[in-house]
């Protein structure tokens, strides 16, 4: 009996070193590449697309380089992959991209079924339809019988169906693959209406030449999580995106921005502060980083509200109010969990 409990106890030891070994391969992998993979849209503006001089930018680029700046010391060591709806999780699924904060809702079936990891949420949207001025439709409830772009492989495709049953309307559907087609196929009169999360829809129509001639309706039909997402299998790597995200966000509670963070690194009187920037405490080592790194995930594009205004905010072009996604502490919904 006693022999039998050394060697089940011998092999639960090893089975947990493999799996330690394993769960912090993507990391050393990132590392040994010097290159953080990231899938991105194929082009939203304010969220992700090339610049006049190919530099990628928006917010969800703004995480990539967090995270690449924590892990790598370097923001701009970043390997930008577009993807599409239909491609951005067999994208990550093999490897190809190390991580997808590509505007995508985080689900049951994608969290389950297609294991998935979301490391959190850094955008909470709801799904949304703009038509034309012109057409006269106030509400989405006078849409029976409309063509509707439609970006297949997404939940908008899904929760569009259900949208149009339960108010008993028909719809006839176009298909497109992109945003860039969608803008094509709604400003060519394809379709009456486009429908994708009220974010999307908003750096759309920001890129029209006359934005003032189309009208986001009121309706909001869904509930739409945006978060970063990693792979199943690999909770070192989870937990590394989850607080880098975190860090961004407490940043911005505690008062910690791109302009005080040197004098705020310095140390303060505020032990969580301290702790988050490495003043005190071993929080880096516990993911197996240096104590600075969350100094340099802030420092890469600000704290997440100064990343929200300057890519999406309303006096950028895109316009979008914070709303959901203001601070817990101004009546939203972003909060951050202790850095203890």
């Amino acid at each position: 009996m006693m022999k039998k409990s050394v060697f089940l106890g011998t092999m639960a030891a090893a089975a947990l070193s493999a799996g330690s070994a394993m769960a912090q391969q993507t990391m050393a992998d990132v590392q040994a590449a010097g290159e953080l993979n990231c899938g991105v849209s194929t082009g939203v503006n304010g969220f992700s697309a090339p610049d006049a001089n190919g530099v990628w930018q928006g917010f969800d680029v703004a995480i990539c380089r967090a995270v690449a700046a924590a892990v790598l010391d370097d923001p701009m060591a970043v390997n930008f992959v577009p993807t599409t709806g239909q491609t951005r999780f067999t994208a990550l699924s093999s490897g190809e991209v190390d991580l997808l904060p590509r505007n995508t809702t985080w689900t049951f079936s994608r969290d389950v079924d297609l294991r998935l990891t979301f490391v959190g949420v850094n955008y909470y949207d709801g799904q949304g339809f703009m038509v034309n001025r012109a057409l006269g439709v106030s509400s989405a409830t006078e849409m029976d019988g409309a063509t509707v772009c439609i970006q297949t492989g997404t939940t908008t495709e899904l929760n569009l169906a259900d949208y149009f049953r339960v108010n008993n309307m028909s719809y006839e559907p176009v298909p497109i693959e992109t945003n860039a087609e969608a803008q094509q196929q709604y400003l060519a009169g394809a379709c009456d209406v486009y429908t994708t999360d009220v974010s999307g829809l908003a750096a759309t129509r920001a890129s029209f030449e006359n934005p003032g001639d189309h009208v986001i309706l009121p309706e909001v039909i869904s509930k739409e999580p945006l978060g970063p997402a990693v792979r199943h299998g690999d909770d070192h790597w989870a937990d590394l995106n989850r607080w880098v995200l975190n860090a961004l966000i407490a940043a911005e509670e505690l008062g910690v921005t791109s302009a005080n963070l040197a004098e705020l690194a310095a140390g303060t009187n505020n032990p969580e502060i301290n702790r988050m920037l490495g003043t005190e405490g071993n929080l880096g080592e516990m993911l197996g980083l240096d104590a600075e790194w969350a100094q340099r995930a802030i420092a890469a594009g600000g704290n997440y509200g100064e990343i929200f205004a300057n890519n999406i905010g309303e006096q950028t072009p895109i316009g979008l109010a914070r709303g959901l996604n203001a601070q817990w502490t101004q009546g939203g919904l972003m909060y951050a969990p202790p850095f203890r």
